[in-house]
């Protein structure tokens, strides 16, 4: 904590200087670092003075025993307290504060694939209502017939890319298809990928030579606009082919915007894992989401069942899943990832 302490310190004599708000932009970056210094810093001195105050109380009740029970009491108002710090020191990486950008792939096997990608979309919508967490539709591309071939959402609040990075991989659902005539056992995959909104917080330099943009009509249901003016965007990062898109808005200048964010967000993950040695894990050449592996299955026949493929948490509680449910899923990942983070060491 002493070195947490002193990186606070520095940010903090930094704010206090003349002319700190001269340049926003930098301004900003300073105040992203320090949240969550602060959020563990905090807590982590009122735990201290928390537990002095424990120490005093437990000496006092070994004279009066009538006050044990106001001591039980007590230690377990600070176990609950020193569990939700444990969390929170888990999300102590430099983008973990941030907004996150979900996208949601459907996999191969059309319809069924495509309405499996928009019940992961409304499970996330619903999970960040839970927590009071704002959700922009960044891009959606509709499939036809039911569902979504595509989307991306933006997730805003604090620590949304922290807790959701929990969710990057391969989603597998078992169920009866609603869409066979015959009520056959299907199997379904989409792939989510989290990445943090880095937009004020570091500054990603593309080279103009690096960057193919293109424009499209927007497409999906209603309004002339959509059909007469090409208002989507996609910006393609030649040496990655990595893309981003955004079709969202009326006016392609926001949409310009949108999907520049985006990559900006795809290739700062992109260099992150690979300082941890995982791209080749995330990403294929193309840049989005590989298959081959999933990190969640959810069985809806012939037994209900959702289990978590890297940390083996299960609940036959689907629908609560499927309503934004996630919490214990989310905090079985955290304890994972800083567990063989702390083996590394």
């Amino acid at each position: 904590m002493a070195g947490k302490r002193a990186q606070r310190d520095q940010l903090t004599q930094r704010m206090e200087q003349p002319g700190f708000w001269d340049n926003p932009e930098k301004a900003q970056q300073t105040i992203q670092q320090l949240k969550p210094l602060n959020a563990l810093l905090n807590p982590f001195q009122e735990l201290n003075a928390a537990g002095e105050d424990l120490q005093t109380m437990a000496e006092l009740a070994e004279e009066d025993g009538e006050l044990e029970a106001e001591l039980e009491g007590e230690l377990g108002h600070f176990e609950k307290r020193f569990g939700e710090f444990e969390l929170q020191s888990m999300l102590s990486g430099p983008q973990d504060a941030s907004n996150a950008y979900v996208r949601i792939q459907a996999g191969a096997g059309g319809t069924e694939a495509c309405d499996w990608a928009e019940m992961l979309m409304r499970m996330y919508v619903r999970w960040a209502e839970r927590h009071r967490l704002q959700v922009d539709m960044v891009d959606q591309l509709r499939n036809e017939e039911a569902g979504i071939r595509s989307a991306t959402l933006l997730v805003k609040g604090d620590y949304a890319f922290g807790n959701l990075q929990s969710e990057s991989g391969v989603h597998r659902l078992v169920r009866i298809s609603p869409f066979d005539a015959n009520a056959r056992r299907q199997t379904s995959f989409a792939a989510v990928d989290v990445t943090p909104d880095i937009e004020g917080t570091i500054n990603i330099e593309i080279a103009d030579a690096d960057l193919k943009r293109d424009t499209f009509r927007s497409g999906g249901p209603g309004g002339q606009h959509q059909n007469k003016t090409e208002s989507g965007v996609r910006y393609t990062h030649k040496p990655t082919g990595i893309a981003a898109e955004s079709r969202s808005e009326r006016s392609q200048h926001k949409n310009d915007a949108a999907a520049m964010a985006l990559l900006k967000s795809k290739l700062y993950r992109v260099e992150e894992l690979k300082r941890k040695a995982e791209v080749e894990k995330l990403y294929d050449e193309k840049g989005e989401v590989a298959w081959g592996y999933q990190i969640r299955n959810y069985v809806m026949q012939p037994y209900t069942l959702v289990k978590d493929a890297r940390t083996g948490v299960e609940t036959a509680q689907i629908q609560k899943v499927l309503d934004g449910e996630l919490d214990d899923f989310i905090d079985a990942f955290l304890r994972h990832k800083a567990e063989k983070e702390h083996k590394k060491k």
